[in-house]
C-alpha cells in the first residue's frame, strides 16, 4: 500500500528512511509536539517550501532545464489568492477562484514561454526566464493600484481558518482555526507531493529523464522534445502557483519580497542542490534543512556566543549577525561531501 502510494519510488536507503519519517511525524504532529507560534509557521512553511522546490526539481533534476522564473509562479498564485479575497471576500469561494487563475495563469504564461524559447539552448531558455520574471516583478510592483505595490496586500481570509476560531483542547493544545489552516497546508501539500512523485516515475517522467541524458537521441527515436519540456513546464509552474496560494492562504499578506523575489529563487537552487537533483526526496531534506537554518541558525549562534564569552575571537566569529556567513560555509561544506545531494549520497552508499 504504502509503495503504491510512493509511486513504486522506495528511498532506497535506510537511513534516508529514518529520517524522512522523522520529517513526515514532525510535520503531521507539529501543531501538538512543539509549542508556540514560532515552530507551527516553520512546520507551515517546510510544507510549503517541500512542494515549491520538488514542482522546480521537475524541471531542474528530471528535466534538465534551468529556469529562473519559479518565483514568478509561485507570485500568481499568491497574488490570485490576495486579488480574490480581496475582491470577493473572506469565503471559501474566494480561496478557490484564487488558486485557480493563479494557476492557470501560471501555466498559460508557462506554455507561452515554452513554446517560444525551449528550442534554444538551456543557457539562453535560463536568460529568458529572468528576463521574463524581472518584468512581471516590476509591473507588479507599478500597478499599485491592483497590487498593492512594494506594499504588497493584507487581506482576509475565511474565519474558521484563524485564531479567532477557538475549537477547545486536544492533547493539551489549545485548537484554534489557524491549527486548521495548518493541516490545510499540510494535507495539500502531501497530496500534490504524491502527485509529482507519480509524475516522475510514469512513463512521461521516465521520457523526461531520457531528453535530460540526451535530447537528440531521445528525439531520433520519435519523442516531440519541445513538447514533452513544455509540458513539463506548464505542470512545474501549476504546482509552484498552487504552492504559493497555500503560502498566501497561511500568511494573509503577499508582497514582491514575499514571493517575487530573487533571493527566493536563490534558495529554491541551494535547496535542490543540497537534497539531491533528480529524487523528489532531495526536496524534503534540502527544504526541511534550508528552513530550519535560516530560522534557528541565528539563535543557536547567539547561545553559542554567550557560552563561549570567555574565549578570544571565537564570540565574534558567532555572532549571531554573521549567520549568513555561516549558511554559506555549511552549503559549502554540504557540496563538498554530498555533490550529489544528501539523497543521492545516502542512495550511494546504500548501493555501494
Amino acid at each position: 500500500m504504502i509503495v503504491k502510494l510512493l509511486s513504486g519510488d522506495k528511498p532506497r536507503s535506510a537511513v534516508l528512511t529514518a529520517v524522512l519519517l522523522v520529517i513526515l511525524i514532525c510535520l503531521a504532529g507539529a501543531p501538538f509536539i512543539f509549542d508556540g507560534v514560532r515552530p507551527l509557521d516553520t512546520a507551515a512553511r517546510i510544507c510549503i517550501f517541500i512542494l515549491l522546490v520538488a514542482s522546480y526539481d521537475l524541471l531542474l533534476g528530471y528535466g534538465g532545464i534551468v529556469s529562473f522564473a519559479h518565483t514568478m509562479f509561485f507570485g500568481l498564485g499568491a497574488y490570485g489568492i490576495a486579488l480574490a479575497s480581496t475582491h470577493m471576500g473572506r469565503g471559501f469561494d474566494a480561496l478557490l477562484a484564487g488558486s485557480f487563475a493563479g494557476a492557470l495563469a501560471a501555466v498559460v504564461l508557462a506554455l507561452l514561454i515554452g513554446l517560444f524559447s525551449l528550442r534554444v539552448r538551456a543557457i539562453f531558455f535560463a536568460m529568458i526566464t529572468l528576463a521574463v520574471a524581472s518584468a512581471v516583478a516590476v509591473l507588479v510592483s507599478q500597478f499599485s493600484a491592483i497590487t498593492g505595490g512594494e506594499d504588497g496586500l493584507t487581506y482576509k481570509i475565511p474565519r474558521v481558518l484563524t485564531s479567532a476560531n477557538r475549537m477547545g483542547e486536544f492533547l493539551g493544545t489549545r485548537v484554534s482555526g489557524k491549527i486548521l489552516n495548518y493541516y490545510l497546508v499540510f494535507t495539500a501539500s502531501l497530496l500534490l507531493f504524491l502527485l509529482l512523485l507519480r509524475i516522475v516515475n510514469s512513463p512521461f517522467g521516465r521520457v523526461l529523464q531520457a531528453i535530460r541524458e540526451n535530447d537528440f537521441r531521445a528525439e531520433a527515436i520519435g519523442y516531440r522534445v519541445v513538447w514533452y519540456r513544455t509540458v513539463a513546464t506548464c505542470l512545474s509552474a501549476a504546482t509552484a502557483a498552487l504552492a504559493g496560494s497555500l503560502f498566501a492562504i497561511w500568511l494573509r499578506y503577499v508582497g514582491p519580497d514575499t514571493t517575487l523575489s530573487f533571493e527566493i529563487m536563490l534558495d529554491i537552487l541551494l535547496m535542490v542542490v543540497i537534497g539531491g537533483m533528480g529524487t523528489m526526496y532531495g526536496a524534503v531534506i534540502g527544504a526541511t534543512l534550508f528552513i530550519l537554518a535560516q530560522t534557528y541558525l541565528q539563535n543557536l549562534m547567539g547561545s553559542a556566543s554567550e557560552a563561549t564569552a570567555a574565549l578570544p575571537l571565537i564570540p565574534d566569529l558567532l555572532d549571531p549577525d554573521r549567520w549568513l556567513m555561516w549558511l554559506g560555509i555549511l552549503f559549502i561544506l554540504s557540496v563538498y561531501f554530498f555533490p550529489s545531494g544528501i539523497v543521492g549520497r545516502l542512495r550511494e552508499r546504500r548501493a555501494s
